[in-house]
């Protein structure tokens, strides 16, 4: 494990890959890469290949060039693997000029233009005529809120990757993996999980008081409202990823736990049934922040008067947390960790 912190590791991977995909491209081109080995019927990223979503499969005939992505977070793993997307959603939360700062570093560091910066963002609703303008070779959405409509009418532009499973319920390794798969830089992909949960394990070791602890996670998006998060969020298995545990009360108080979602509302009127050694929550301003622990119901939640609460503050830092990848964790993590290690040394 190198010494670097993880923020300055996310543009040296980034170079990296781009070195590995430059390589690989060139290793594909030559005669010897089109002759499998003996007892293989081909290479592992060779196209045209299938990828299977909730929405339907996505068939790429060949090696992808123009790379348009929808959802949160999936430019991240592109920029990652060296590939600077045509098309990417714009980000006016948490973004400058709509470019996450992760992503305006990576495509700098790959010496890229800014691409076309789609609209929809904060609506979720998709703008065919859009991605019609970039001419997509393939659209990668994993982990997004695409609707069936919305996919077969992508589908009539260019190959669409959806989510596998569920509407933003994508881990950010899979998500990577399904990126890599895409454009055939499968063992690149592989690489950058193998080396981001490295990092997040030895960032961990760093702070053992974490380990077994329990969280509640949260936003505070509407008045008198607690949204909490649930173990399909990638948000909580990040903070699982670093030892911790999703506190019990969080499943106990959910109304609708047979329904396949991953948060509910909880009034203020029942804070004090939330038990969780720590409490999170994000705030896109410190006066955001400020005016949720004055209220009277939660400021005597037992994890804010005993300062056992890490909130997440900054639109930057909430997109990064919330939609995590190999691009935001480093981005972020080494920076909030210790705060959130301040708040779990606190229980007790």
């Amino acid at each position: 494990m190198s010494s670097l912190p993880l923020r300055r590791r996310r543009l040296a991977v980034v170079a990296a890959a781009a070195v590995l995909a430059s390589v690989a491209a060139l290793t594909a081109c030559s005669p010897a890469a089109d002759e499998p080995a003996a007892g293989q019927s081909a290479a592992a990223d060779g196209f045209p290949v299938t990828i299977t979503s909730a929405l339907g499969d996505a068939v790429i005939t060949e090696k992808p060039e123009r790379v348009a992505t929808w959802g949160w977070s999936t430019q991240d793993a592109v920029l990652a693997l060296g590939v600077v997307p045509v098309a990417m959603p714009a980000y006016a939360y948490g973004g400058v000029d709509g470019v996450l700062p992760w992503d305006a570093d990576a495509i700098e560091s790959l010496g890229g233009e800014t691409p076309t910066l789609l609209s929809g963002t904060d609506t979720g609703e998709v703008d065919v005529e859009e991605f019609v303008a970039v001419r997509p070779d393939v659209i990668l959405a994993p982990y997004s809120g695409l609707t069936q409509e919305e996919f077969d009418a992508l589908s009539k532009i260019a190959p669409v990757v959806a989510y596998p499973d569920q509407p933003w319920a994508t881990t950010w390794q899979d998500q990577t993996t399904l990126v890599g798969k895409a454009l055939g830089l499968s063992d690149e992909a592989e690489a950058l999980v193998e080396q981001t949960d490295a990092d997040v394990a030895a960032l961990a070791a760093q702070y053992p008081v974490l380990d077994g602890k329990t969280f509640a996670y949260g936003a505070n998006n509407e008045p008198e409202v607690l949204n909490l998060y649930l173990d399909s969020d990638p948000r909580v298995q990040l903070l699982t990823q670093l030892g911790m545990t999703l506190a019990p009360s969080v499943t106990e108080l959910d109304p609708k736990a047979a329904d396949e979602t991953y948060f509910y509302g909880l009034g203020y009127e029942n804070l004090s049934k939330l038990d969780s050694d720590v409490l999170v929550a994000y705030f896109g301003s410190q006066a955001d922040a400020d005016a949720f622990v004055a209220d009277p119901l939660v400021a005597a939640m037992p994890q804010v008067a005993e300062g056992r609460f890490a909130p997440i503050v900054g639109e930057s830092f909430v997109m990064a947390s919330s939609a995590p990848t190999v691009l935001s964790i480093p981005w972020m993590l080494d920076q909030y960790v210790p705060q959130l290690a301040d708040a779990a040394a606190r229980v007790g």
